[in-house]
């Protein structure tokens, strides 16, 4: 599934702790500002307000463990449209298990990072399209290791040489200002859109209509929106009208 050119996807997050959708400050565990019960309705839920797209992180995944499989499977078979997932997808093997159950994108970070052959092997394997490598900027670095880990690269750097290894999208999360309802910076967009070819979803710190709005302008073809939507602070059929670029 690739994006399409016209098209900026408003794509609701919902992301999985110890079987529950929660969100998070900044991603840390122990800063759940929501908790609800069952993801999989969660997900349809969006689906049948009109979500093209469903962003789904396993939040156990990205801090080591691995027993959220099971509830991701019952998204991928109840939904009727395409899911993006990431959170711990550390090894080969596990990337290849979730794309053969159906999700149809998968969101790689620290393992695409540190081992860029592996976006290479996979997007030969199952089409670049279905490849997704997550950048998250803090301090203008790139952070892995569920944000604990800071490299020397920038997010247009490192977009460049994954994309040369096949990758076919780029999650670019600001963790600067990710979950704290503030807003966000335009600059690392912008610079990111045009470093690369290659379409760039971006996620962190988006609360409002107007948020949306600026960021149709940098190029992105996605939106991730998570504690903004669960809050009502953004209507998510109002945002819908703003998925049209033409």
């Amino acid at each position: 599934m690739s994006f399409h050119p016209n098209k900026m996807l408003i794509i609701p997050a919902v992301d999985i702790k110890n079987g529950k959708c929660v969100q998070l400050v900044q991603g840390k565990p122990g800063t759940e500002q929501v908790i609800i019960e069952n993801p999989v309705k969660v997900a349809k839920n969006w689906e049948d307000q009109g979500a093209e797209n469903i962003h789904v992180i396993d939040l156990d995944g990205a801090f080591g463990e691995r027993n959220n499989l099971p509830l991701v499977k019952n998204i991928v078979e109840d939904a009727d449209v395409p899911i993006q997932m990431g959170g711990g997808i550390r090894s080969k093997e596990y990337a290849q298990e979730l794309l053969n159950i159906g999700v149809e994108r998968i969101i790689l970070g620290t393992l695409a990072i540190e081992n860029p052959e592996i976006v290479e092997e996979l997007s030969e394997e199952y089409d670049s399209s279905r490849i997704m490598v997550s950048l998250d900027s803090k301090d203008s670095k790139v952070v892995i290791k569920g944000w604990t880990e800071k490299t020397s690269n920038t997010a247009p750097e490192l977009g460049q040489i994954l994309q040369k290894k096949g990758a076919g999208g780029i999650l670019f999360t600001n963790v600067d200002v990710e979950g704290l309802l503030k807003g966000f910076n335009l600059e690392p967009v912008l610079e990111l859109v045009d470093a690369v070819k290659i379409p760039v979803v971006y996620s962190g710190g988006i609360t409002s209509i107007d948020d949306i709005k600026e960021l149709r302008k940098t190029g992105v073809k996605g939106l991730v929106i998570g504690s903004a939507l669960y809050k009502g602070k953004i209507d998510f059929n109002q945002s819908l009208k703003f998925q049209r670029l033409d």
